[in-house]
């Protein structure tokens, strides 16, 4: 098992030192999760915080085991603000992460495809009207953060009956910062124009796991198309995740993904489970 950075009360500890109030500061929970610190605010990205998949999968052909031990348990987050599902797969939308969170987080919102809700409702139970739905192209504000949805395709661009987008990538725009949280995605024509968009992007979020067929799940970028994207997007700085959660599905960052950037000249930062970064600004 790997170990996290930080965990439990050392995690929570770091997550409340004092920084800068103009800051943006940035945890990565593990798999696609982080936890951004912005202006006081606290914002979730995809967070799964349990064994909910190793426990589904455990007697059958395709066992989730898990590589690194969990950060926090998610009744333990609290002052959250909002958190984003960015599809319906248990990774980024587990009920027995969300469920504790929105007890200890009443006031909490939730950012998801609107092509979901019903999904989600079904999932997570409560007000099937409560969550913040958004589209490729549709925006939404809650508090001091603005959310610009923007297509995924994973490993398609599936929409639902009424051609809305199945899965998605959030802009998110804070305080005079720019992060992009792809979800999971592969590249797809348009995508680098519609994300230069918004440019300049201070951190992207990439999956690196790749696409391998013989897993049999939907698939993601690999280390090399991560950083080729980020670079092609003017990105300032890429983080890697998707990787280092389950035995079955994971990539060694320093194979692919860090030799590109380094051949690309693009900024990157390796985050260990549990270990927080604040964000240099802007020269």
């Amino acid at each position: 098992m790997i170990e996290a950075f930080a965990r439990d009360d050392a995690f929570l500890a770091d997550v409340e030192k004092a920084a800068p109030p103009d800051a943006m500061c940035i945890w990565w929970l593990g798999q696609s999760g982080f936890l951004v610190r912005c202006g006081g605010r606290r914002l979730l990205l995809d967070p799964y915080l349990s064994d909910s998949l190793t426990a589904k999968y455990a007697a059958t052909d395709k066992p989730h085991v898990r590589m690194t031990e969990r950060v926090i348990a998610p009744e333990r987050l609290t002052k959250i603000d909002v958190v984003t599902s960015s599809h319906n797969h248990t990774d980024h939308l587990d009920a027995e992460t969300l469920r504790p969170l929105i007890s200890a987080n009443p006031r909490m919102q939730l950012v998801i495809p609107e092509a979901n809700r019903a999904f989600v409702t079904q999932r997570l139970g409560g007000d099937p009207e409560w969550p913040i739905g958004l589209d490729h192209g549709a925006t939404a504000v809650f508090g001091i953060f603005e959310f610009h949805g923007i297509a995924a395709a994973h490993n398609e661009l599936d929409l639902d009956a009424n051609g809305r987008h199945l899965y998605l990538g959030y802009v998110i725009r804070c305080g005079g910062w720019t992060l992009y949280h792809s979800g999971d995605t592969l590249i797809y024509p348009g995508l680098a124009e519609k994300l230069r968009a918004f440019a300049p992007i201070d951190v992207a979020f990439l999956p690196i796991n790749g696409n391998r067929p013989e897993r049999r799940i939907a698939g993601n970028l690999d280390g090399r198309e991560a950083a080729q994207l980020a670079h092609g997007i003017g990105v300032r700085w890429v983080v890697p995740c998707h990787y280092e959660m389950f035995a079955f599905n994971t990539a060694d960052p320093r194979e692919l993904f860090v030799p590109e950037c380094e051949r690309l000249e693009q900024p990157y930062r390796l985050l260990r489970a549990g270990e927080g970064w604040t964000v240099p600004v802007r020269q």
